[in-house]
């Protein structure tokens, strides 16, 4: 059975500020020599040791002296990140940022973000390297963007296949108002079930936008459009809390995914829209699996492929205004 997993094999990460913001920290580019050296670069005591000089060159100094972020993701396993401001002595130039990813057995994991000033090489260098961390721990990305974007209010910059515009490629567009058959449409026992494999008759469970109450709605056919080459909109959500103690920032995140073609009709917190035209930062409604309610998250990466041949469908049923796939609402066509 295939499913969805909630892991992106997609890098994306902060772009630094403007240009304004080199009157405040005075940066220089970061070269790919200095970037390698950056790596090896170790912190003994994460818990003390604010400041660290290397080489008698280049300092280490923790980001304006923060607390950790430990964060807990869908798996309930707890991550650290911690942050360092890399700065080459002379002219006290700031060169990057350090982050130290330190996983629930210990091991710890560096990756090093340049400035913005700094060679397209290089920020392809650091894509690639957060890419094999990402493979080998679950949601790095996503976390570690989530603390940049917290910390340094960054501008969400999706690095796509290192910049690589997905819409140029052939998908295929049109009136179909679909999913692909490997969503999991939620059926009103508290079940799911392959889009694919609904039947006439099936009961799925449909939600009233405004009051949350769910209702049993009737399938009275599946839907089947020919396999097509479809343009497909991939959208990530999170929800996070956060509690900060004396030990530092403790963040719980929760993440959805859902695939539908581009002119799907999704109601996000202030207007009807469809799929192709929700933006990052748009609120849709979704299932927390840990009180059984509905709550708002929010999309945190978008993206658009073709998806291959294949066939797409959707539902008519017999009542109501929504569905949900893959714990998300989606509007009915």
């Amino acid at each position: 059975m295939k499913k969805i997993l909630v892991t992106l094999s997609i890098a994306f990460t902060f772009l630094q500020a403007s240009a304004a913001d080199t009157t405040k920290v005075n940066p220089r580019p970061l070269t790919m020599a200095e970037y390698d050296k950056a790596k090896t670069f170790t912190i003994k005591d994460l818990d003390k040791d604010t400041y660290a000089k290397f080489e008698s060159i280049y300092i280490l100094d923790r980001y304006e002296l923060r607390k950790p972020y430990f964060i807990t993701g869908d798996d309930g396993l707890k991550k650290r990140i911690d942050l360092y401001k890399l700065v080459a002595k002379e002219g006290m130039q700031e060169l990057g940022t350090v982050v130290y990813y330190t996983n629930e057995k210990g091991k710890q994991y560096t990756a090093i973000q340049p400035n913005f000033t700094a060679d397209g090489a290089v920020w392809n260098k650091y894509f690639e390297d957060i890419h094999v961390i990402d493979k080998v721990e679950k949601n790095f990305v996503l976390k570690l963007s989530y603390v940049l974007s917290k910390e340094m209010s960054f501008q969400l910059y999706k690095a796509i296949n290192k910049g690589k515009d997905m819409k140029a490629e052939s998908g295929t567009y049109g009136s179909d108002i679909c999913f692909p058959g490997y969503q999991q449409v939620a059926m009103f026992d508290g079940s799911t079930k392959l889009l694919s494999e609904i039947k006439a008759g099936d009961k799925v469970l449909s939600i009233d936008p405004t009051t949350k109450r769910s209702t049993a709605v009737e399938v009275n056919k599946l839907v089947q459009h020919e396999a097509k080459n479809y343009a497909i909109i991939r959208l990530l959500l999170v929800a996070a809390t956060e509690q900060t103690d004396e030990l530092g920032v403790k963040v719980n995140l929760t993440t959805k995914a859902v695939q539908a073609t581009p002119n799907h009709p999704m109601q996000t917190a202030n207007t009807y829209k469809p799929m192709g035209e929700v933006s990052i930062g748009d609120e849709l409604l979704c299932l927390d699996e840990k009180t059984g309610s509905y709550k708002p998250y929010t999309v945190v990466n978008k993206t658009e492929t073709a998806g291959g041949l294949q066939k797409v469908y959707n539902m008519e049923v017999s009542a109501g205004t929504t569905f949900i796939m893959n714990d998300v609402m989606v509007l009915q066509k």
